[in-house]
């Protein structure tokens, strides 16, 4: 465990809150959801809180820091892809998680993250030790298990109640776009407790800022999670076309979930050339990537009902001035297209390959500087987690 919070406190005076957050997965891990946590407590150390985080070990060595100052990690089953991902790596974490949280001193208010099964553990937790509880909802889970082909009809079911029970019992739930609110309001019904915070990216990590990928030639990244609803197969179809008249071009992805596999497993056996599938990288270099590239790239599969998604991936980019080729309709699409941050298709493949030889031309290319200058305006992450922490913090009793 980190080393203890120093909140300076003057003899007599009140107690500061203290604010316990459970998440499996949290900073430095390289996904959206650990940077997200991890901005939301220093908002909240900020504001004057006390935050304990109760997350996961990372793996390698070193690995377990962060900026945050108390973190307790405890050792969760990961797939081969080094993810906590599926029932048994839920389970890893949550059953643990429900001794730690009954075990922990006296707090004031409690942050839960997705999975469901975390939410519930979370949920009990919260009415036992008789604290409210926030849901941060970055996204709405059960949507996901209907898009995956194969799940039980009991399980989806069992997901959907799950998810939607404990944002009904929550004091606060967070969520991170118009179009995720307005899907829990579809589930729900519109409630107070629902509150949009909007979501972002790091912009002092992903800024223009500092060396490139160091990379030959021209080349494209697809930073973040391969699953079937982002469809990312798409760009593969693409380039494929794209090489014919672009043959120094590459695609590089750097990323994890549940398709990657079968990714990398097609572009090999259809031998499809100059696109390389690379290890999970800091984010820092991640940056360092997207700053090189010619584009980053982002897709949402059309008719799995997530259309109102904005990927994170969209905004590591545009941070570092590099602009972004968005397959697909919904948020993401106008988002790009609206505010001139790259170039938004239809999730086609002739489209995509048309997008990004424009990108290779520097046909309608926008300015960096105009593209950086947005995403610091409208997509910083530090925004996001000050109007999270001031929800949170609303709970609080003689807050209300």
């Amino acid at each position: 465990m980190a080393g203890r919070s120093r909140t300076p406190r003057r003899r007599g005076a009140q107690r500061p809150p203290h604010v316990v957050i459970a998440t499996r997965l949290y900073a430095p891990e390289p996904v959206a959801a650990a940077f997200r946590l991890e901005a939301l407590v220093l908002a909240l150390e900020r504001a004057g809180a006390e935050v304990t985080v109760l997350t996961s070990t990372v793996p390698g060595a070193g690995a377990a820091r962060s900026r945050s100052r108390r973190v307790s990690r405890w050792p969760v089953r990961r797939d081969a892809q080094g993810q906590v991902r599926g029932y048994l790596s839920y389970l890893s974490f949550d059953v643990p998680l429900a001794l730690r949280l009954l075990l922990q001193r006296r707090m004031d208010a409690l942050v839960i993250e997705p999975p469901p099964t975390t939410g519930l553990v979370g949920m009990v937790a919260a009415a036992l030790r008789r604290v409210p509880y926030t849901f941060y909802a970055a996204d709405v889970w059960s949507d996901a298990t209907d898009s995956v082909e194969g799940v039980p009809t009991a399980v989806r079911s069992l997901v959907r109640w799950a998810e939607t029970t404990v944002w009904r019992r929550a004091a606060r739930v967070l969520t991170i776009s118009p179009g995720v609110q307005h899907r829990l309001e579809e589930l729900i019904g519109a409630r107070d407790s629902l509150v949009m915070v909007g979501n972002g990216i790091d912009t002092e990590t992903f800024t223009e800022r500092g060396p490139d990928g160091d990379e030959e030639g021209p080349y494209f990244v697809y930073a973040g999670t391969v699953s079937e609803w982002q469809g990312a197969e798409v760009f593969l179809d693409a380039f494929a076309t794209v090489r014919r008249d672009h043959p120094t071009a590459r695609l590089l992805f750097f990323s994890e979930g549940s398709g990657r596999d079968a990714l990398e497993a097609r572009a090999r056996a259809e031998g499809l050339e100059g696109i390389e599938f690379r290890a999970k990288i800091p984010a820092a270099q991640v940056a360092a990537q997207l700053r090189g590239a010619v584009a980053g790239l982002s897709s949402i599969t059309p008719g799995q009902g997530y259309e109102f998604a904005l990927p994170t991936k969209i905004y590591a980019a545009t941070a570092t001035g590099t602009p972004v080729i968005h397959a697909g309709e919904g948020a993401a699409h106008d988002r790009i297209r609206d505010h001139g941050l790259g170039w938004a298709c239809d999730h086609d493949a002739a489209q995509v390959a048309a997008a990004m030889d424009r990108a290779l031309r520097g046909d309608g290319r926008p300015a960096a500087a105009a593209v950086r200058q947005w995403t610091v305006e409208n997509a910083s992450l530090a925004g996001c987690a000050a109007r999270g922490a001031e929800a949170i913090l609303q709970t609080l009793p003689g807050r209300r």
